[in-house]
């Protein structure tokens, strides 16, 4: 955990809500995840971070290589501001988006599209003229035991031959096939709570680990050889990088380590980014309230999704949790707080948080050494 003492005094002439990201902890951060992903470049989620400077800062950390964007703006504006290797994670119906990239040659060889059915590609070849635009195929990497299924929706491919014939369809209408992804959330995404828990998560990597390698021969046999097979996130690099048929891992996350990723066997979490709340109200000696605060992530609702505090000694009220306008705490530390202190909080995933903040205060040390923009910041908002 930061100095959360060190924080207050680096940050003591801003009035909250503010938002401060621990220089020290994002760079062993970096280096954890650089260190985890055992030789592979790691590829930087956007998503996760939602802040140029720290994607930059991750960029020129030996190690990291290219950016996994989250819409195919998001990865014009990141390529027109001098990030060479754009992947998309997900797949993208913006047609105005799919013609602005079919029309700029030099953002050809910079972004690759991610696509899991024949249907994008005709989506997208309807924009983009003969532009032969570089794609990537999104195949699922959940585990499936009978009719149950752990992991997320995403594509609908799972088989090398449905891959394969995906490959086959892209390259008939014109496309450029680079790649593969795999993202095995029921891995990466599940904090280590039990032996239940790691018990599927070895069962999964077993079984994907012999399935990626079939995709991959079946996809570089329709389309030759691949750029990309990219696989893994924050709570799964080194699962992930073990596989030879890997080239390259995924993380975001990491970089923050916010709430939900407290509880792994395979790195100790180092909490990066912060938030502060100021003290407004003393509805009683036990209980004080704080401006805001109710930012609540993306997931099913539930516990896991609310804010953390950071500040010792103090907990949400049950009745009414992270507010939109008003956050009441209470707690052993919660009599000594007065009107204007202020509270520190972690949200419970990561680039979430900043699309509340335009700035964010970069502090070693007590001191803050750069204050710099959010995409919010930055006038952008992605999705």
């Amino acid at each position: 955990m930061s100095d959360l003492n060190a924080l207050t005094k680096a940050t003591a002439e801003l009035d909250p809500p503010l938002v401060a990201l621990d220089l020290a902890a994002l760079k062993a951060n970096e280096a954890d995840l650089v260190r985890r992903a055992g030789g592979k470049p790691v590829r930087v989620a956007s998503k996760s971070v939602r802040c140029r400077w720290v994607l930059e800062h991750a960029l020129a950390t030996p190690g990291f290589s290219g950016v996994m964007a989250y819409s195919v703006r998001e990865a014009i504006w990141l390529a027109r501001n001098g990030v060479r290797d754009v992947l998309l994670g997900y797949p993208s119906a913006d047609r105005a988006a799919i013609a602005e990239l079919a029309e700029d040659a030099t953002l050809h060889d910079a972004i690759t599209l991610m696509v899991d059915e024949a249907a994008q590609l005709s989506l997208a070849r309807s924009v983009a003229g003969a532009a032969a635009l570089r794609v990537c195929i999104d195949v699922d990497a959940s585990l499936r035991i009978g009719r149950l299924h752990l992991g997320v929706r995403r594509s609908p491919l799972r088989t090398p031959r449905d891959a394969a014939a995906v490959a086959e369809a892209a390259l008939a209408q014109g496309f450029r096939v680079v790649g593969v992804m795999f993202y095995e959330a029921q891995i990466a995404g599940l904090q280590d709570t039990s032996p239940a828990v790691r018990l599927v998560k070895r069962r999964s990597a077993a079984e994907l680990a012999h399935r990626r390698s079939a995709v991959v021969e079946a996809v570089e046999k329709a389309a030759g050889a691949l750029e990309i097979v990219n696989s893994g996130g924050t709570g799964s690099l080194e699962i992930s990088s073990a596989d030879p048929s890997v080239t390259e891992v995924t993380a975001g996350s990491g970089l923050y380590v916010p709430g939900i990723f407290d509880q792994y066997d395979a790195f100790t979490p180092r909490p990066a980014l912060y938030f502060a709340l100021p003290v407004v109200r003393r509805p009683t000696d036990k209980i004080a309230t704080l401006l805001g605060g109710g930012y609540i992530a993306s997931g099913p609702a539930g516990k896991s999704r609310l804010p953390k505090l950071a500040s010792r000694g103090l907990a949400l009220l049950g009745t009414e949790g992270a507010g939109e306008v008003q956050t009441p705490v209470s707690g052993d530390a919660a009599s000594a707080l007065r009107i204007g202190d202020r509270v520190w909080l972690r949200h419970a995933k990561a680039g979430e948080l900043l699309e509340r903040f335009e700035t964010v205060h970069v502090v070693d040390g007590d001191a803050i050494v750069a204050s710099v923009p959010s995409y919010r910041g930055e006038a952008k908002a992605f999705g």
